[in-house]
């Protein structure tokens, strides 16, 4: 499962729901006939449930939605905080230079040298750019997910080449 976003709030009292997206395209989403979710405090060993997508619209920097069996504001409270996935399978191919957060999840990390950075354990959305999280034992490093900084993501090697340094 491909975690796409997390509901944030209830959206009016006829069940619709609030949904924080964790990728730009989410208006794809709309596509899929369903989402999954799954209760956040089970991650990543979560038990992911299918709903049938009603609807699904932009409103400002989030979505809003109407899923079936989630028909008033008691419902979509009650789903407040779960994230929304959807199996790998489901998802648009990605174009060149164009990733699934999860894909780049455990990958390694060098710098221009070859030198190992660490792992990617994650990523965040800061609003400008997203920034990869990256482990090295109990060093962790922000790195920009941008052209300027990235330099290379083989995705058959496993492996992020970036123009960063490890005293950074």
């Amino acid at each position: 499962m491909v975690v796409m976003g997390r509901i944030v709030a209830p959206f009016g009292i006829k069940g619709w729901v609030k949904v924080q997206p964790f990728a730009d395209d989410a208006l794809d989403w709309g596509d899929m006939p369903e989402w999954w979710l799954a209760d956040a405090d089970d991650a990543p060993e979560a038990t992911w449930k299918a709903y049938a997508l009603r609807e699904c619209k932009a409103h400002g920097t989030i979505l809003v939605a109407a899923l079936e069996g989630i028909d008033d504001r008691n419902a979509s409270e009650a789903i407040k905080g779960m994230f929304v996935g959807a199996p790998r399978s489901a998802l648009p191919e990605t174009t060149e230079d164009e990733f699934y957060w999860a894909d780049l999840t455990g990958l390694g990390v060098v710098d221009a040298a070859g030198e190992p950075l660490g792992t990617v354990t994650g990523l965040m959305s800061t609003g400008a750019h997203d920034i990869l999280q990256v482990a090295d034992g109990e060093t962790e490093r922000l790195i920009p997910f941008v052209k300027a900084y990235v330099l290379e993501v083989d995705m058959a090697a496993g492996l992020i080449r970036v123009d960063w340094q490890k005293d950074w």
